[in-house]
This record gives structure tokens, C-alpha cells and sequence, in this order.
């Protein structure tokens, strides 16, 4: 065996044999394991130092050994490591086949013969036998679980796992920041995002709107009157795929903004809402209410009135 792989390989071999293992049962997250944890692969290279000193001390055993044979006990130690892989090689075979030598079929030959022909009572080779009774275990094992026990077969475990694929990408849309559209855009409000979104905005929508929101070439974004609607879906849509044809802004998305990032200065524009810039631009477009708001009735509205008017 030593002799078929190289001790160079061998010791690769093991080496990332050992990695690929500890890879495949560690569960280290969007990391490699090796990189994850850094006192395992110091580990493996302390063990891979080790097994190369090894095979170093061994080679170096072996050589000096042989050089201090002599040409007859070379020659016999050759003839005794060719005789033992042989024997191994021969045993093996004999014991997968049992095929009788030719020297003692007369043995084994039936009285009957088809004009001249004999034919031999060998026995089955083991190897077709363990295969013919690997077949019947698997056989009863297949009946058993399919058959009595009632185990889904391949079609039906194929509409299972297309069926969790397709709830795993609906679920995979709803989080991912690169898929999100106007349907599944939700509004930020954090510090942290408000602050990322204006960084977009006095990049990329200074120009035409001013830095305090107030409209420029682009209209006003502090008021309550919108173009083409107000409200974090519709900003976004806006944004995402531009403004009025041939007049309006530009469509971002177009021009490398990703989702994520249209998201986030979106939800700055909206944070602007109720501002007080200096010397504003007129209003635009129609007064803009949420129909997810509720809804306040007249009667409510008098109440409410009365009430105030009570205090």
C-alpha cells in the first residue's frame, strides 16, 4: 500500500482528509470552520508537522537500513516482499472466487459428459453468493419501509422538497435586501438607517431637490403634496423606476442604486416630511393620505370637538 501512494500524498491525503471532516461536521456559518475557529487548525498543522517528521524519520529509517544489507539480504528481502504482496493478492482472489486449480479439476468433474464435453461441480464464487444475499436484505429492508411502513417514495419526496424550496424563497424575498420592490418595502426609521439614507440623498438628490428638502428643480419634499404619491411604497417606486416621462427624475435603479439602497433614502425623504426649509418651492401635486391610516368620522370629530370645547 505504501509502495501505490507516495508519502508526499499520503500525507495530503490525511491532511485534507481531516479538514474536509472537520469542515463537513462543524457548523460554522457563512465561514470556513478552519478560519472560524483558529486553535483547531493550528491543531491540524501541528499534526500535519508531525506526520511529515514522521515519514521524514521513516524514509531515513528505511534508507540507512537498506544500505547497511548486503547484496544477499537485499535480494532476499525483495524476494520476501514480492512473495507477501503476491500471497496477499492470491489469498484474496482464492477467497472471493475459490476456483479450483487446474491440476485438481479431474476431481471435481460430473460422469456425465455432452459429446466430449465435461462439465465442472464447482461450487457458486462467494462474491456472486454475498451479493445474491446483499440483494434479499435489501430487498426485505425496501419492502419493509416503503411497502408496510409506509415511507414517501422519490416522486413524493421530490413535491416535498420543491414545495419547502418554494417557502424558502418566498422566505428568502421577503429578508433579502437585493429583492425587496415597493410590495415588500417596509419604512426605516433607526438613527443608524436615517443617517445612511441621507448620506444617498446628498450624493445622488441634492442637485435637484436641496439639501434641507425644500425643491429646487425637483419638487418639494417637506410638505404634505405629492406627484405620485406619498408613503414609503410609492417614494419607492418613484425612485426606483423615475419620475413623470420625459420631465421627471430619473429612474436610479437604472443607474446602480440597489434596492437597499433605495430604501434607505427613501425613508430619509420621508423623514423630512413636516420640515420648515428656508424659502420652499410651491406645492406640488395632491394632498397625500395613507389609506392604511385610520380613518377619523364626522361624528368622532364632533365628539372630539365638543369635548375640547367642554375642557
Amino acid at each position: 500500500m505504501k509502495k501505490l501512494i507516495p508519502p508526499y500524498l499520503r500525507v495530503l491525503v490525511i491532511f485534507f482528509a481531516v479538514f474536509a471532516a472537520m469542515e463537513y461536521f462543524i457548523d460554522s456559518g457563512d465561514q470556513p470552520a478552519f478560519i472560524k475557529f483558529p486553535m483547531v487548525s493550528l491543531f491540524l498543522f501541528v499534526f500535519l508537522f508531525l506526520l511529515i517528521a514522521i515519514e521524514i524519520t521513516m524514509k531515513a529509517v528505511d534508507t540507512i537500513t537498506h544500505q547497511l544489507l548486503t547484496e544477499e539480504q537485499k535480494a532476499k528481502l525483495a524476494k520476501n516482499v514480492e512473495s507477501k504482496e503476491k500471497s496477499w493478492f492470491s489469498g484474496l482472489m482464492e477467497k472471493m472466487t475459490q476456483s479450483v486449480p487446474l491440476e485438481k479439476e479431474s476431481e471435481f468433474l460430473l460422469e456425465h459428459d455432452y459429446d466430449g464435453i465435461k462439465e465442472l461441480d464447482n461450487n457458486l464464487p462467494p462474491w456472486w453468493v454475498y451479493l445474491f444475499y446483499a440483494c434479499i436484505i435489501f430487498s426485505v429492508v425496501y419492502l419493509v419501509r416503503f411497502e408496510i411502513m409506509g415511507a414517501d417514495n422519490q416522486e413524493m419526496e421530490l413535491k416535498k422538497e420543491m414545495a419547502q424550496a418554494q417557502i424558502d424563497i418566498a422566505e428568502y424575498k421577503k429578508n433579502a435586501p437585493d429583492l425587496m420592490d415597493e410590495k415588500t418595502v417596509t419604512l426605516l426609521t433607526g438613527a443608524a438607517d436615517l443617517a445612511a439614507g441621507k448620506e444617498i440623498y446628498t450624493t445622488n438628490c441634492v442637485a435637484c431637490h436641496r439639501a434641507d428638502g425644500g425643491g429646487q428643480i425637483g419638487p418639494n419634499l417637506t410638505d404634505d403634496h405629492w406627484i405620485l404619491g406619498g408613503g414609503i411604497k410609492n417614494v419607492f417606486h418613484t425612485v426606483t423606476n423615475g419620475g413623470r416621462d420625459g420631465k421627471g427624475m430619473i429612474a436610479w435603479s437604472k443607474s446602480g442604486m440597489k434596492p437597499k439602497e433605495i430604501q434607505l433614502v427613501s425613508s430619509y425623504v420621508l423623514s423630512l416630511q413636516g420640515t420648515n426649509p428656508k424659502d420652499p418651492k410651491a406645492t406640488e401635486g395632491e394632498v397625500w393620505v395613507d389609506p392604511a391610516a385610520p380613518k377619523t368620522t364626522a361624528a368622532s370629530a364632533a365628539v372630539t370637538d365638543s369635548t375640547a370645547v367642554k375642557k
